[in-house]
């Protein structure tokens, strides 16, 4: 099967006279060896069922097609959906669907399968944290995730707890899953070039959660309120959500009261969602 390369790319933008929308963050990957470098890495196999985000024009989409998945391709922009058929029409394992992925049903979108489903996108760079927030919060038929993203935002997808990458988003990720940062990606590959690095990002879902909490949205919405301003001591940081009770919900989850937001770990986190109930 032939991938797409900066030529075919150029040509099918010709004939089809489109323009890459930067407004929705397209850049195009026009590199058949890293498009299945991103299919290897995402485990994916023949007769897996694999969503992918943002298809684009097809490139990732035909790696995908090529190694035997069956494809449903969910593309916002209806511009390119004409250019996406001529590329992709005549695969029988690829399904192209129009809508947004941050509004889409999933549920009607990947319907319940034994063996679930993989996620394996070139995900826009400015919806990148919400479409994997979404999908981990609101799509538990997805077992895992291969996402594309730009190289800060995947560095705060998997930090651990210590540094500065760690925040929120860092937390909500080992609530659901375990995440690695699995590859760079240079700029190079894309057309147009994009300003910025990409990583590779995998995250593998928990069989179930890793820490008793009385709900996800109690423990995230504790989080949130740690890292809103997480220059200050969580004594400070927690008192608009806590109140009063701030320091003895922190040492009643054996934290120290002085501590700042990322130095918790999930474990710690969970603690304090408890002890707030």
């Amino acid at each position: 099967m032939a991938l797409l390369t900066p030529a075919t790319i150029a040509d099918l933008l010709d004939r089809h006279d489109l323009r890459p929308s930067r407004a929705l963050g397209q850049h195009f990957l026009a590199d058949p060896n890293s498009a299945r470098r991103i299919v290897r890495l995402g485990a994916v196999e023949a007769d897996d069922h694999v969503l992918e985000i943002g298809p684009g024009l097809g490139s990732l989409t035909l790696a995908l097609a090529e190694a035997g998945a069956s494809v449903t391709a969910l593309e916002l922009d209806r511009h390119l959906l004409v250019a996406l058929e001529d590329v992709v029409g005549g695969l029988p394992n690829v399904r192209v669907v129009q809508g947004d992925a941050l509004i889409a049903d999933l549920d009607e979108l990947l319907p319940t399968r034994p063996e679930g489903w993989k996620l394996v996108a070139n995900l826009p760079y400015n919806l990148a944290t919400p479409m994997v927030a979404r999908v981990l919060e609101e799509a538990p038929t997805v077992t895992s995730l291969l996402v594309m993203v730009q190289r800060e935002v995947g560095e705060r997808l998997a930090a651990p707890p210590g540094g500065k990458d760690y925040g929120a988003i860092s937390v909500k990720v080992a609530y659901y899953g375990v995440a690695k940062v699995v590859g760079a990606v240079p700029r190079t590959v894309f057309f147009p070039p994009p300003n910025v690095d990409s990583a590779l990002i995998r995250i593998d879902r928990h069989a179930a959660p890793p820490v008793e909490v009385p709900s996800p949205e109690a423990l995230f919405t504790i989080v949130r309120a740690g890292f809103a301003q997480r220059r200050k001591m969580l004594r400070r940081a927690l008192q608009p959500q806590l109140g009063d009770r701030t320091i003895a919900v922190l040492e009643q989850a054996g934290v120290d009261p002085q501590a700042r937001a990322e130095s918790l770990d999930l474990d710690a986190w969970a603690a304090v969602a408890r002890a707030a109930a």
